[in-house]
């Protein structure tokens, strides 16, 4: 079965994208990077070996799989916020015992229902409820499974886009819906394995940060010219984040739905926001949002974390 929104998110996308170019300084939300090119770019980013959460996540993955699988309990639906390549959630259905569902929400749907389709393949016992919507927003749960049988994965440190208050909101709109929620989390670190980790030898995170706009020339029959953007990222450490910007090389107007938008030399498109936590940094925020940390683990190098937290039940 498949739950679907209404097809909302063109319009939505045409919005904000206009909304995002009039603001000083220019703004777009990185949600919008994840069509289905700009989901097999970032497949292709998580192989890069200058991109150490993937594989650092993985491996502490299959390493507490048993311990993770006893802390969901038997007969767990397990709903995966952002879903990927499924590689990682692999790791969790091995090791779960008896998993009742698996539900995978994510914005790009062609992409969604590859995945789903090839899942449903390889484990046809398994009940696989798709979900194509905006996470980062309200969405409809299945009705099949209740807050009590679900538990949360939102791995790949995603929680990172957000800023702090966001991701506060985040967590705090989800806990109702959850009895569990296992996220991963990027960790404070030398600012050089930051910069190697986003601006990569083969440009393929430069050809993502992009997408955003080929996107919208496909989509929104804009006019922007590729080459006349640069992909700049650093690290911001008071902010402690990643910042993602596409830079203009010139002076230049883009005819952006029926306007015209400009744009002066240097001028950036801020794309994306990185944020890096500390272990008690973002234990805080999530015992502030209703959650209790019950588990933590991070690689020798604490260069990545993974955490368990259970929802708080309501007074």
């Amino acid at each position: 079965m498949t739950i679907a929104l209404p097809q909302r998110r063109l319009s939505d996308f045409a919005e904000d994208f206009l909304e995002g170019l009039s603001r000083t300084p220019k703004t777009l939300p990185a949600k919008y990077f994840y069509d289905e090119a700009g989901s097999e770019l970032f497949e292709e980013i998580c192989r890069l070996p200058e991109y150490y959460p993937t594989r650092v996540e993985t491996a502490l993955l299959k390493a507490h799989a048993a311990e993770m699988a006893r802390l969901a309990g038997p007969n767990a639906v397990l709903v995966e916020l952002g879903a990927g390549a499924l590689r990682k959630v692999e790791i969790l259905l091995d090791a779960l015992e008896a998993p009742r569902a698996y539900v995978p929400v994510d914005i790009s749907g062609p992409f969604l229902h590859d995945r789903a389709r090839q899942l449903r393949q390889n484990r046809p016992s398994l009940l696989v409820e798709p979900v194509e919507a905006d996470f980062t927003a309200e969405f409809f749960w299945p009705a099949s499974s209740s807050a009590a049988e679900r538990i949360g994965f939102f791995p790949g440190s995603t929680i990172g886009n957000f800023t702090p208050q966001e991701a506060s909101h985040f967590l705090k709109r989800l806990r109702p819906h959850l009895s569990a929620l296992l996220i991963g989390v990027d960790l404070v670190k030398n600012p050089a394995v930051l910069h190697a980790a986003y601006n990569d030898s083969q440009n393929i995170t430069a050809a993502f940060n992009k997408n955003i706009l080929a996107r919208a020339n496909r989509e929104l029959e804009t006019s922007f010219d590729l080459s006349a953007f640069d992909h700049y990222a650093f690290y911001h450490p008071f902010h402690q984040r990643i910042e993602m910007h596409l830079v203009s090389r010139k002076a230049q107007n883009v005819f952006v739905l029926g306007r015209d938008i400009r744009f002066h030399s240097g001028e950036s498109i801020h794309t994306e926001n990185s944020y890096k936590y500390t272990l008690d940094g973002f234990q805080t925020l999530a015992m502030s949002c209703g959650f209790v940390p019950v588990k933590s683990w991070t690689d020798a190098e604490q260069r990545f974390s993974l955490h368990w937290l259970e929802a708080e039940p309501k007074a």
